[in-house]
């Protein structure tokens, strides 16, 4: 991966329409993007069903980078927003294809990993509060991005972002049965 610097320079020029910026662009970032589609979803498959949405989303979008926040940054937006869009698609695919059989309140652990099921019912309990706040946990808890990052990908203040990783984290808890904190 190139450097920042270098890497919001090509995200520069490709959202300016420069002749092969965008191909160089979508190369460039296309390990990263399903890397990052590893983290929400555990398998990989799907992972890659997100990062190919992730990759269109991007060249549809990349006019729309401002460079307010540093490329990755927004990036990480919109890997988080394009794998758990994935994921609900998926999950609608699903119960279409199982005739309407619900999907088991869990993960059957004979079938799917810890860290596959615990992924799951992270990807429901986000869809369990709102998008502002399900965002918010996503690019901290699950991407690692620092306040001042995702303070600066929102336009918000840090406080802001604090305020609702804070009752994000609470109600995903109470989403995932656990009442301790």
């Amino acid at each position: 991966m190139p450097s920042a610097d270098d890497l919001d320079a090509l995200a520069r020029s490709a959202a300016h329409g420069e002749p092969g910026a965008l191909d160089a662009l979508l190369v460039t970032v296309r390990p990263e993007v399903l890397r990052l589609c590893a983290r929400f979803l555990p398998n990989r498959e799907d992972a890659e069903e997100a990062c190919q949405d992730a990759l269109l989303a991007l060249a549809r979008g990349i006019t729309r980078f401002e460079g307010r926040a540093a490329f990755r940054t927004w990036l990480y937006r919109l890997t988080a927003n394009r794998a758990r869009s994935t994921y609900r698609t998926l999950r609608r695919r699903w119960r279409l294809e199982a005739g309407g059989v619900p999907l088991p309140d869990r993960p059957d652990p004979r079938r799917t990993s810890v860290v596959a099921g615990t992924r799951l019912d992270l990807l429901d309990a986000f869809d369990a509060v709102r998008p502002d706040l399900a965002e918010v946990v996503a690019l901290r808890d699950v991407l690692g991005l620092s306040y001042p990052e995702i303070a600066a990908l929102l336009d918000v203040p840090e406080g802001t972002v604090k305020s609702r990783l804070h009752l994000a984290r609470k109600q995903v808890r109470q989403r995932l049965g656990d009442d301790s904190g």
